[in-house]
């Protein structure tokens, strides 16, 4: 087994499913922003508005390179990371990457009332949301080994999906 990562939107599921997903196969799980944060000392949305995008980019992709030559486990990443090619680079050569593809509006009702993400925090966030995924959704398909449309189906579902193609992949060992 290897690293496998899950990109996609701010707010398409990636930790919660990566959380799921890590205890079904019995492996480490790592979120991206959680281990920013933890060696910043502060949150990413502080840091951003003190730092700047560039500077968040930077320690994003050290960490990207660390977790994808680490060993084994589940990562979800930040939304932003498929920005930079060192960082889909690294992803696709540590593993299997998996792309939670959500359209704007699906990932609008689930984070609304979520104000720590620094991206939207702005006049519009259905429009910042709609740019974004203008900007991001091939970045995500190419960094990606399998695309999985979360819609809305329950965590577990969306685990179950991954699973499946994971072991038609012969990635992980076919399920009771």
């Amino acid at each position: 087994m290897s690293v496998i990562s899950l990109v996609g939107m701010p707010g398409s599921g990636k930790s919660t499913v990566g959380r799921h997903l890590a205890r079904r196969l019995e492996l480490p799980f790592a979120d991206s922003d959680h281990v920013i944060e933890q060696q910043i000392g502060c949150s990413i949305r502080d840091f951003f508005a003190r730092e700047g995008e560039i500077a968040f980019r930077d320690l994003e992709a050290a960490v990207i390179a660390e977790l994808a030559s680490g060993p084994s486990g589940i990562v979800a990443t930040g939304g932003g990371t498929v920005l930079r090619e060192v960082n889909r680079q690294n992803l696709r050569e540590a593993g299997s990457v998996i792309y939670l593809r959500s359209t704007p509006d699906a990932i609008w009702r689930r984070v609304r009332h979520d104000s720590k993400r620094p991206l939207l925090q702005v006049a519009d966030p259905v429009a910042k949301l709609r740019e974004l995924h203008a900007e991001r959704d091939s970045l995500y398909a190419q960094a990606a080994h399998f695309v999985i449309d979360t819609g809305r189906p329950s965590v577990p579902a969306l685990v179950s999906k991954i699973m499946m193609q994971l072991e038609l992949a012969g990635l992980v060992p076919p399920g009771p």
